[in-house]
Formats: structure tokens, C-alpha cells, sequence
């Protein structure tokens, strides 16, 4: 039986049905706002897994090409592989989702929200968002929501709540708010060097959009919600956890306290192989050997939090509000066009930046439609930064941490006009304990600059984190610059990136529900101070960019007449590719008469320019020339003035004296300055040499 339930969204409706498409995923529905569609399912697997300490679940957003009248663009006509996008829309809806499901469901969950149907004014993503938490709420799967999302853009002044993409392209602020009735869980977005003042009503203003979308999720699990299916708890417990804690607990206190992650991590190893070893016979058992572990987890668990709390100790020894050492180099690799070294305690970033040319730009084949980027960057981290063995590859977490260290920096980033150049930065994650992707915003402002890119500002990034005693918040503390142990541990990370004058960048996490808006505006203000420290460090080490390496190709850019386009294009390209050819260099022709010219060097950059300007420009009566002279007659001489443009020189204008012969006034191939004096009637070019010019006004 078909279900459906509707909410009145401006001048559009939102539509939620069910009941119709894919009735045999465990829940499936299909969400519409004007012409954009989303299809949701999930399902789980019918194998039960006792004793899992973690969600097996996944989320595998895609859209198809098709959802916007469209063919995949390539040779292979078919959607492939996921793109950036559909992974940065996965996690947005994974990251508010998790939380809410139980490990003792212990069954392998997977959502699959797939675009079907776009209409270029609604994005696709806060619709997946709903449209994946309906899908569970109906379903038989235990679930802790619903869940909605929002997107807010502040323009003008003014929140405008879920922006078109024609509103999207003027907003200062951009973010994408997810929670639950009882208050949001996850935040990201951008933004323009704007308050915290003005991220906090962001913040308030999603709110009561999220919990009318979950209103309306309810109404139509009230319709259509399947009874839940049974939960499968571990119902055995650890043997002597008394008497294994009273032993590890002092023990504990000591390994978990030590400098540096490594050594902590070699001393907590040492006493539980230790206590292990009294209990081995006990610890044969797979799931004691689990449970055991467990214990320790939540040994170390108590063991931060209460330290902070009562204390205002960190493991690592600092205060709430301090920041590890801090250490910046630039042009630390000798070709690369700039590159820096951003180290923060254990965490240590190798940004390295390339220029390229308008070839260079990433191009993306969206539903949305082509569009191209000039400032990439790439986040890289491989297993040795965490002391592993592993595979190098690119997931989820690299893509997404990239995104956010990408989108802080971009505000920043010239444009095109101004800075002709297509921008990579590549940030290699050298060490990590604590918010890499921070640590790639800091260090690749820094190789940013050390290539001699003219960012409008400088900007840093930090990690923070929440400690609290439960749902009261009697007791809370904020952490600046947390370590890994910290995120892990705690109950909200947040990433702040920006300017001494405002936010660029933004991520939060929330693990524990109503977080107060104090909190988060004493949050915000400790992360401006931190942010402004880290700047304070940077500065120190540059400020202003450098000359553009040698090595960095040589861009120019001019202005042609919209008419002389054709001119230097000329039929099937044929002019344009024989300047490429003869000058070794790249020329990229705009509608609006904008001519980049990209060259390996700069005499070759500068020789293509004057070539055309020559085949562009009109010679006008009256200009002086440095002209070339390219055949000598005995009434006169051919001098070139612009590439491709000759005039007569005659005899009588070679001096104010009598010339027997143009010989001994000129020779072929020699510069000399030339007159323009009139363009006849049948376009041809006379000329007067300059001297004779001279004499005759004496």
C-alpha cells in the first residue's frame, strides 16, 4: 500500500512515499521537491554477528546522469566509479546517522540514496539526507531517529534556508546543518571571513527546519513503520573485571599520562599484555579476550575525562587552552614551484603547491552540469604517518579531509583575473595525532604563498573538542588543539579554519545531544583565539608571497577587440596553433576578448604577446613604431611595425636631405624607429623614418 505524507516548503512541496518502489529492501523511500528526486534503501543482512563493538554500516549516495537529461561524458557511457561528490554526499548523511543505530543490532547495514531526477534549481544532497533517514525509520531496523538536514546560506544580511544553486553562487555563508529533534549532530560548510556571531544564528536558524523534517518523518512512520527487529546483546560478561581493574587501574594511571602518543601507546600496550598474562587461561575465550579489551578502553575513557574535569590536565600534560609547539618552514623541496613544512606537536603536514595552466583545471561531469575548478587540493594520508603498514590509497577519509582544508582556503585564493594560474596543492601527512586536516589548511597557506600565489589573507585552521559529565553539562571543558585520543574520547570535535577577520572553514561533530548554544559560543571564541595564535606563528615565518619560482611556467594575460577573435583563432584554429607551434607556448582565446598566453619562459610568453597584438591591433596614424626593416626597394623601404604588418617607408621620407640611395640610410633586418603617417584609402602604410620625423619639426 502506497503511503505518502507532504510538508509545504515555500512555494514548493516536499513529498515523502512509500510503498510503491523497492519493497523488498527492509525500507525505501522515494522523496521529491520540485523536479529534484531522491530513491532511498536500506538494508541488512540477515547474518547476526554477536559482539561487535562498532555500526557495520555503509552509505553509497550516486546520482545518475540520466536524473538531469543527460549522457556520462568519455568514452565508457556509463556511471562508474563514485565520484568526489557522491563521496563527500555519503558522508554527510553517515556521519549524523551512525551514531543512531545499536552495535548489538549486529547485522551489516547498507543505505543507498540514489539521485533520479534533478532539476538544476534544488540540490540533490539535503533531500538524500532525509529521504535516507525515512528509509530506516519505516524500516525493521533499530534506529534512534529520525534524522533531517538543512543547508544555510547567509545573503545580504540575511539565512536563507536550503538556497537554490542560482542563491548559492552570492552567499558569504554556506553550511549544511544534520541532527534530531533534540538538536543538531553535524555542521560543515564554508564561508567568507565571516563572525562566529553570525555561524551561531546559522546554526539556531537550521534547527527548526531539522525538526519539522523529523515531525514529518514520524507522521510517516505512523503510516508505514514496520515493527523493529529484535536487538542481539552480548549477554556474558567479563570474569574478575573487579579485580582485573583494581590491578590495571593504578598502572594505567601512569601509562596514560606519558609525553608523546608512541610512548603512551607502548605503555598501555605493556600493561595489558602484563595483566594478559595472569588471566591467559581466561583470555583463551575469544569474547572474554574482547570484553578485556573493552575494559581498558573505558579505563582510559575515565581515566581523560576525569582528569580534565576535575584536574584541567590533559594526557599530555597541557592546560585546556594550550597549544602544542608550533614549527613553519617554506621551500623546503628545491623544484617544486612552493612547498612547506607545517608541524604541530605530532602532527606534521608537507604542503607542496604547482602552477599550472587554464589546461591544468580539474573538469567535472556532474548531473549539475560541466563546470571546472582552478584551485585543487589533494589530502594524502599514508600509513607511516601513524607508524602502520598498510595500503595507499585514496578513501572516504582523504577525500573529505581534503574538501575541508580546500574549501577553508578557496575564499582566499585570487581569481582568475587576477591570477591567471591553475593552483594544486597536495598535502602529504608526514605524522598525525590530531586534526591532520587542519594542519594541511596552515601548511598549505604557507606553500600557497612560498609559490607566489597573492592570497588576498593568510589562514590557519584548528581541532577542537568537548569533554562533558553527561546530558547536565555540570561539567564541561573545552579543549584547544586536540590529539587523537582527545577525538576519539570526546563528546564533539569541531574544525575552525580562517582569517584574523572571520570563518572560512567549518566541521563539526557532535556525539552527545543538546549541545547549549553557550557552549558553542564560548567554543567558537576559544577557537578564534587559538586561530589567532596560529596565524601570529605563521606570519612569523612569511607574509606576503614570494617571486613565482623559474620554474613555474609564465602566464600573461591581454585584451583583444570581441571582432579580432576570428583574426587569431582563424579557420579551423589554423592561426592560433601556428603562433603555438612557432612560440612554444599555450594560448587560450575567451568570449569577453581575454587571451592568456602560457609559456615555459617569459621571452616566449612576451614574443607570442607582441605577435598578436600584431595580428589584432590596427596600426594608428600618428603612434611611433619599432619597426623592422624587411626589404629595401629603390623608392623606399618595407618596414614591419606589427607582426604581419608592413608599411613604405618612401626615399623622400628617409631625411630632411636628398637620399641617393635607400642603402646608405638603411639595412635589411635593422630596428628603427618609424612614424606612422596615415593609413590610405586602400589600407596601405606610410611611413616616415624617425629622424627625418625629428630634423622636419626642428
Amino acid at each position: 500500500m502506497v503511503q505518502r505524507v507532504t510538508r509545504k516548503i515555500g512555494d514548493q512541496e516536499l513529498i515523502l512515499e512509500t510503498g510503491k518502489i523497492g519493497k523488498q529492501a527492509n525500507g525505501c523511500v522515494y522523496a521529491q521537491i520540485g523536479g529534484t528526486a531522491v530513491i532511498a534503501t536500506v538494508c541488512a543482512s540477515s547474518e547476526v554477528k554477536e559482539g561487535l563493538d562498532f555500526v557495520p554500516v555503509t552509505v553509497e549516495y550516486n546520482e545518475k546522469f540520466y536524473a538531469a537529461g543527460k549522457i556520462p561524458g568519455g568514452f565508457v557511457k556509463r556511471e562508474g566509479r563514485p565520484k568526489d561528490k557522491e563521496i563527500l554526499v555519503s558522508r554527510l548523511i553517515d556521519r549524523p546517522m551512525r551514531p543512531l543505530f545499536e552495535t548489538a543490532f549486529g547485522r551489516e547495514i547498507q543505505i543507498v540514496p540514489t539521485c533520479v531526477s534533478v532539476d538544476g534549481v534544488n540540490p540533490p544532497d539535503i533531500l538524500a539526507v532525509i529521504a535516507s533517514s525515512a528509509a530506516v525509520s519505516i524500516s525493521d531496523i533499530p534506529f534512534h531517529g529520525p534524522v533531517a538536514g538543512c543547508r544555510v546560506g547567509y545573503i545580504d544580511g540575511e539565512y536563507v534556508i536550503n538556497p537554490t544553486y542560482e542563491q548559492m553562487e552570492k552567499v558569504q555563508l554556506e553550511i549544511v546543518v544534520a541532527g534530531t529533534k533534540d538538536g543538531f549532530t553535524m555542521v560543515e560548510g564554508g564561508a567568507n571571513e565571516v563572525s562566529e556571531e553570525v555561524m551561531l544564528g546559522a546554526l539556531e536558524k537550521a534547527q527548526g527546519f531539522i525538526t519539522d523534517m523529523c515531525l514529518l518523518q514520524e507522521e510517516l512512520v505512523k503510516l508505514a513503520g514496520k515493527e523493529k527487529l529484535p536487538l542481539a546483546p552480548l549477554n556474558v560478561e567479563l570474569a574478575n573485571a573487579d579485580a582485573i581493574k583494581a590491578e590495571a587501574l593504578p598502572l594505567m594511571q601512569t601509562a596514560c599520562f606519558l609525553k608523546g602518543k608512541q610512548a603512551r601507546g607502548d605503555a598501555v600496550k605493556a600493561v595489558k599484555n602484563q595483566i594478559a598474562e595472569k588471566y591467559a587461561e581466561q583470555l583463551e575465550d575469544p569474547v572474554q579476550a574482547k570484553l578485556f579489551s573493552a575494559l581498558f578502553d573505558d579505563i582510559q575513557y575515565d581515566l581523560l575525562r576525569s582528569s580534565i574535569l576535575e584536574k584541567g590536565l590533559r594526557i599530555d600534560g597541557r592546560g585546556t587552552e594550550d597549544i602544542r609547539p608550533i614549527t613553519c618552514e617554506i621551500n623546503v623541496l628545491p623544484r617544486p614551484h612552493g612547498s612547506a613544512l607545517f608541524t604541530r606537536g605530532e602532527t606534521q603536514s608537507l604542503a607542496v603547491t604547482t602552477l599550472g595552466t587554464a589546461m591544468d583545471e580539474q573538469v567535472y561531469d556532474d548531473i549539475e552540469g560541466d563546470r571546472s575548478e582552478n584551485f585543487i587540493l589533494h589530502y594524502n594520508f599514508p600509513p607511516y604517518s601513524v607508524g602502520e603498514v598498510g595500503k595507499l590509497t585514496t578513501g572516504r577519509r582523504e577525500i573529505g579531509h581534503g574538501n575541508l582544508a580546500r574549501r577553508s582556503l578557496a575564499p582566499m585564493i585570487p581569481s582568475r583575473s587576477e591570477f591567471p594560474y591553475t593552483i594544486r596543492v597536495v598535502s602529504e601527512i608526514m605524522e598525525s595525532n590530531g586534526s591532520s586536516s587542519q594542519a594541511s589548511t596552515c601548511g598549505g597557506c604557507l606553500s600557497l604563498l612560498a609559490a607566489g600565489v597573492p592570497m588576498k589573507k593568510m589562514v590557519a585552521g584548528i581541532a577542537m573538542g568537548l569533554i562533558t559529565d553527561g546530558p547536565q553539562y555540570k561539567k564541561y571543558a573545552i579543549l584547544s588543539d586536540i590529539l587523537g585520543e582527545e577525538d576519539h574520547l570526546g563528546d564533539m570535535d569541531f574544525k575552525v579554519a580562517g582569517t584574523h577577520d572571520g570563518i572560512t572553514g567549518f566541521q563539526m561533530d557532535i556525539k552527545i545531544a543538546g549541545v547549549s548554544m553557550d557552549i558553542m559560543r564560548k567554543a567558537l571564541a576559544q577557537a578564534k583565539r587559538g586561530r589567532e595564535h596560529i596565524l601570529g606563528i605563521m606570519e612569523k615565518c612569511i607574509n606576503k608571497p614570494q617571486p613565482i619560482s623559474p620554474y613555474a611556467p609564465k602566464i600573461d594575460t591581454m585584451k583583444i577587440a570581441v571582432d579580432k577573435i576570428g583574426a587569431l583563432i582563424g579557420p579551423g584554429g589554423k592561426n592560433v596553433k601556428a603562433l603555438c607551434q612557432q612560440y612554444g607556448v599555450t594560448i587560450n582565446t575567451e568570449d569577453d576578448g581575454t587571451v592568456t598566453i602560457y609559456g615555459k619562459t617569459g621571452n616566449a610568453t612576451d614574443a607570442a604577446k607582441k605577435a598578436i597584438k600584431g595580428i589584432c591591433e590596427d596600426p594608428e596614424p600618428g603612434t611611433i613604431y619599432q619597426g623592422t626593416v624587411k626589404r629595401i626597394m629603390d623608392f623606399g623601404a618595407f618596414i614591419e611595425i606589427l607582426p604581419g604588418k608592413e608599411g613604405l617607408c618612401h626615399i623622400s621620407k628617409l631625411s630632411r636631405q636628398r637620399v641617393e640611395k635607400v642603402t646608405d640610410v638603411l639595412k635589411e633586418g635593422q630596428s628603427v624607429p618609424v612614424k606612422l603617417l596615415e593609413v590610405d584609402k586602400m589600407g596601405r602604410l606610410n611611413l616616415s623614418y624617425i629622424d627625418a620625423v625629428e630634423e622636419q619639426s626642428k
